[in-house]
């Protein structure tokens, strides 16, 4: 079953993941640097303004969760903290670099198109064309048995829709578009179902004037006989 997260776990996992790559010679982070990557103005959404305290117990329900643990740097007394949420021994979740680079841009500011994933992945993994992206998007929506990211409805006056993680359940969003579909669905079924009725039916007509045809043609034919018989 996949693991789900609260809003703020996300981002301290997302800040962790982000980090790790993108300043790996501060990584692992300290409570005050995962605080400031949390509340980060820039590539958040939304912004959050989180305590020392409040990432201090997200870190402890992460830890129970054996999805962070801490360590301690060599001669420093500095608590660090790393991320055991993927690609780890300590974990089932084993994603490519693009994989996680999308995930971590979802889990740091929420659904995304493949174009703002293209974008905003650039420090994280390499994606040649949003083609790539779409790839890797395919290959998390199902995921060694696991739907991991979810196609929502488009937005009015959007080109492209967007995709959300799965890690806080399924967005509303992505609720309506299920419902929509089905609800498209039920409407072709309703339609075709229609659709044999009235073929049906006029089959039926065909059939019925084809047999009063053959009907008349044999009375004429009897009474042809009956009068060359006279």
């Amino acid at each position: 079953m996949l693991i789900q997260l609260s809003q703020i776990q996300c981002r301290v996992i997302g800040v962790l993941l982000e980090k790790e790559k993108t300043t790996p010679d501060q990584y692992p982070l300290t409570i005050n640097a995962l605080t400031l990557g949390c509340n980060q103005k820039s590539n958040r959404e939304p912004v959050m303004q989180l305590s020392e305290s409040d990432v201090q117990n997200t870190l402890d329900e992460l830890r129970d969760k054996n999805l962070t643990f801490e360590v301690s740097g060599s001669g420093s007394r500095v608590v660090k903290y790393k991320h055991r949420f993927c690609n780890t021994e300590f974990n089932s979740l084993k994603f490519t670099e693009q994989q996680v680079a999308v995930l971590c841009v979802m889990l740091l500011r929420g659904p995304q198109s493949p174009g703002e994933l293209r974008t905003r992945t650039n420090r994280l993994a390499e994606f040649d064309n949003v083609e790539q992206v779409e790839a890797a998007l395919l290959s998390l929506s199902e995921h060694d048995g696991e739907k991991i990211v979810v196609k929502l409805a488009r937005d009015p006056g959007k080109r492209d829709s967007r995709y959300a993680h799965l890690f806080s359940g399924a967005p509303s969003s992505a609720l309506a578009n299920e419902a929509s579909m089905s609800r498209e669905y039920n409407a072709d079924s309703v339609a075709q179902k229609a659709n044999d009725l009235a073929s049906s039916t006029a089959d039926k007509t065909r059939i019925e004037n084809l047999e009063a045809q053959v009907t008349a043609l044999t009375q004429e034919v009897k009474a042809i006989k009956e009068a060359l018989a006279l």
